[in-house]
């Protein structure tokens, strides 16, 4: 399978209102004129699995996915997109998950020393959640080879250590709550991600 331009995935982003504007809080409490809703690209299998496909197409042309032992999901937004390329380059994949407030493993899930982990994320926006998850793995003797993700909407901005292969690299403007552009000043915030902002 070819992989998809940046122009195709956001058409798809597009097309099922998943590319909202207006003025959104993140969930790392930044603002923004834009949002990208993955939830309602997973809610629908073919586009899901297309996404994920071509993002898996993408990983294996810019890393030996044979050293890749395990593929870690930050939950939620990474749990299906972790699974779909878990499927897709034939490799286990787990899920992290937040106990009060930070990353680790559980429900039986194991990662061994010296185990080579590609981590794997919906929407990377400024870094911060990935690099909170690598923690985690680092801390149980993992060793991230790279990250993967449908969209990093931080642009050039964002550098977790590691290189992160995405189908769309945006260079979307957050701002922090005191700094706001006009516009948004005068448009009503809304939180619509899964965890709340802080």
């Amino acid at each position: 399978m070819s992989v998809m331009s940046e122009d195709e995935v956001l058409k798809i982003y597009k097309s099922i209102d998943a590319l909202l504007e207006g003025h959104f809080i993140l969930s790392s409490g930044l603002h923004s004129r834009m949002y990208l809703q993955s939830a309602l690209v997973f809610s629908n299998t073919n586009i899901a699995e297309s996404l994920c496909k071509s993002l898996a197409t993408k990983v294996i042309d810019h890393i030996d996915i044979d050293i890749i032992d395990l593929i870690v999901s930050p939950a939620m937004g990474g749990v299906i997109v972790g699974y779909e390329l878990s499927r897709h380059l034939n490799k286990l994949n787990i899920f992290a998950e937040r106990k009060d407030g930070i990353f680790s493993i559980r429900r039986g899930f194991k990662i061994n020393k010296g185990q080579k982990v590609l981590v794997v994320e919906d929407i990377v926006t400024t870094g911060k959640s990935s690099l909170e998850c690598f923690e985690c793995i680092h801390e149980l003797g993992g060793e991230i080879v790279a990250e993967a993700a449908l969209i990093n909407r931080g642009g050039d901005s964002v550098d977790l250590g590691v290189p992160l292969i995405t189908l769309a690299n945006l260079d979307i403007p957050n701002y922090e709550s005191d700094n706001l552009p006009e516009d948004l000043k005068n448009l009503p915030a809304i939180k619509p991600g899964s965890r709340p902002g802080k």
